[in-house]
Order: structure tokens, then C-alpha cells, then sequence
């Protein structure tokens, strides 16, 4: 009985009839390419059942791609993207799911973008895409915590989270799981086309505006530290890390400047790491919190709409003025970080 992709590539969970897992999984491949899309999917832990299977993922208690065997539950596991792809950086250890897109992940990509498979397209949102959707899974499902020390809160809307919740309740009459189990690979399967979407057609497009804005950062300030998006509030975080690492820039960026929708201006600050709630320089303390007029008379700019209490970003109602803004955060050196 074979065990293939389904139609649309992501999102099938552990395939046996136990409840369903907390974190989701991607139907397995080989080696090679992946195998038929029209086949059955067989959830069973039966060793005679699996035996017939051309692939099996998440169960059978092996990995071996040449055979089609995408399993992480023995001891001898310990593989991580890192260890499969030299040229990758991550090192959480793979799950099933992890298992089977490093295989297989750009073959999809590929397919569902109708772009080559070694293109820069497709490698950029592999690359993305793992870091941002599957190793969140691989790591859940392997019990590796986000953080060292006790969480200041609980995450429980997390996709891991959502999957769990389709189980039948402990005390339902009807513990059957397939109904769940199919849901579940549309909830997955949604997400992370949704994703893909995202990331190929606004994520992707926003690095040449953001390397464009790098690049004429002097005309804006002579610092070199403050950055112009006139285009907007463009995805625009991660390409300033990875901009300054590839062109090697003499001084860090600080502020970012970009209108928002109603035609007011913001100055944001750039963050101290990826993901991180930490300001590299937040706007000056005596700012935060404040308002109009009393914004404007403290900071000696007119035209000031507000700046946020943890001093990460703030508005102007023109792009002058929020330049003003940045170019006295330079100089005041923005206090205290802000969180």
C-alpha cells in the first residue's frame, strides 16, 4: 500500500491510530523524487501493514531514504539539518517532518512556484521556510524548549497547539481520530501555503527595495544609520541583518523611516537581533508615552503624533519631521533600551 504525498504537499500528521500529535508532519518521499501523489495514506503501527508500505514516515522505528524510511524515534537518531546539509546552519534535531523536507522541500517549493529547483527563488524560500515553519515542528516534536529557564508565559495557540486541540477529549463516546487526522492536514496544509504565498510574493519582493534603501542610506543621513523605505512599511527586519552582514557595512543600522498607510511617517528601530523585543536604540526615554503637542514641545520638533512606551518606534505627520525624530535619537543615544 503505497504512502505518498497528497495534492497539495503539506500537513499530514503521524500516521497511526493513536490520537493525534501535537505537531503536524509532511508525507514522506525518498531519495529520489517523491512518490505518486494519488496514493493511500495507511495509519497503522500493524509491523505487517508497514511492510507493504512503499514509505513510511513517523513510524517503523528507521531512517533510511533509500528505502523510503523517514522515522526519528530510535535512539540512534540524533540528525539535524546541519548534519544533512553541511551547507545549512540549523542544528535542532529533525522530526519526521523535518526529515522529510530537507529530502524533499525544494522539489515542492519548486512545483508549487513553477520555479527550478536549484533557482535562487526556490533556495531563498527554502531557506526561509524552514526557519520560520518546520523547525518550530521539529523542535515541539523532539521536546526541545525555545529558551533556556522557565517561560514568563504560556504559548498555546501555537501550530503544534491547534493540531493537538483536533484529538477527540478524553471523555468523548467516539474516540475515533481520522476525522481529526483530516482535518488536520487541511489546517497544515493551509498554513503552509499561506506562507509560501507570503514569503514568495511580499517577503521576497521586499529584500531588493530594502538592499536598494541600504545602499542610499548616506543620502538620507551622513551617519550611514538611518534607513528610508519611501515605498512603506515593507517586510524589512531580517534583510537588514542579513544586508549588513553580506556587505559587510562599517556601522550597524539604528532607525528605519517609512510612511504608513494614512500617509504619516514612522521612525522604528531596528531591533538588537532577529526576533528579538530588544531595541538596538529606542527613541529617547523623556519621549515615551507621550503625544502631540506634548510630544512636540519636549522633543523641540513640531508635528510629533506619538512615541511608543517601550521607545521602539514613534510617528510624525511628515517625513522631515520624522528624520528630525531619528537624527535626535542619534544624538540623545536613546536612553535606556527599551523591551
Amino acid at each position: 500500500v503505497p504512502h505518498p504525498l497528497p495534492a497539495a504537499p503539506p500537513g499530514v500528521p503521524r500516521r497511526h491510530p493513536e490520537p493525534l500529535p501535537g505537531c503536524p508532519r509532511w508525507p514522506g518521499g525518498a531519495s529520489g523524487r517523491c512518490p505518486p501523489q494519488d496514493a493511500e495514506i495507511v495509519r497503522t503501527r500493524d509491523p505487517q501493514r508497514l511492510a507493504g508500505c512503499d514509505v513510511l514516515v513517523d513510524v517503523g522505528g528507521e531512517y533510511d531514504p533509500g528505502r523510503h524510511r523517514y522515522d526519528h524515534h530510535q535512539r540512534s537518531f540524533a540528525e539535524s539539518m546541519r548534519s544533512l546539509r553541511p551547507d545549512k546552519p540549523w542544528s535542532t534535531k529533525l522530526s519526521s517532518a523535518g526529515l522529510v523536507y530537507c529530502h524533499f522541500g525544494a522539489q515542492i517549493l519548486a512545483a508549487l512556484l513553477g520555479q527550478p529547483e536549484d533557482g535562487p527563488v526556490v533556495t531563498a524560500l527554502y531557506d526561509k521556510l524552514y526557519e520560520n515553519f518546520v523547525e518550530e515542528i521539529d523542535a515541539m516534536d523532539n521536546g526541545i524548549a525555545p529558551a533556556a529557564g522557565e517561560p514568563r508565559y504560556a504559548l498555546s495557540t501555537t501550530l503544534s497547539a491547534r493540531v493537538g486541540h483536533l484529538n477527540p477529549r478524553w471523555n468523548d463516546p467516539e474516540q475515533d481520530t481520522e476525522a481529526g487526522f483530516r482535518r488536520a492536514m487541511e489546517l497544515v496544509g493551509s498554513e503552509f501555503l499561506e506562507r509560501l504565498d507570503f514569503y514568495h510574493r511580499a517577503w521576497l519582493p521586499a529584500r531588493a527595495l530594502v538592499e536598494e534603501a541600504v545602499r542610499r542610506r548616506l543620502e538620507v543621513d551622513a551617519s550611514g544609520q538611518v534607513l528610508e523605505l519611501p515605498q512603506g512599511g515593507c517586510p524589512w527586519q531580517e534583510h537588514v541583518f542579513q544586508l549588513e552582514r553580506e556587505l559587510a557595512l562599517p556601522r550597524p543600522l539604528q532607525l528605519v523611516l517609512f510612511p504608513d498607510r494614512g500617509g504619516q511617517w514612522r521612525v522604528q528601530s531596528v531591533p538588537a537581533a532577529p526576533h528579538s523585543f530588544q531595541s538596538r536604540l529606542p527613541l529617547p526615554e523623556a519621549w515615551r508615552g507621550l503625544r502631540d503637542e506634548a510630544l512636540s514641545e519636549l522633543a523641540g520638533i513640531p508635528g510629533c503624533v506619538f512615541v511608543h512606551a517601550s521607545g521602539f518606534i514613534g510617528g510624525h505627520r511628515s517625513r522631515e519631521g520624522a528624520l528630525q525624530m531619528a537624527r535626535r535619537a542619534l544624538e540623545l543615544g536613546g536612553g535606556t533600551e527599551g523591551t
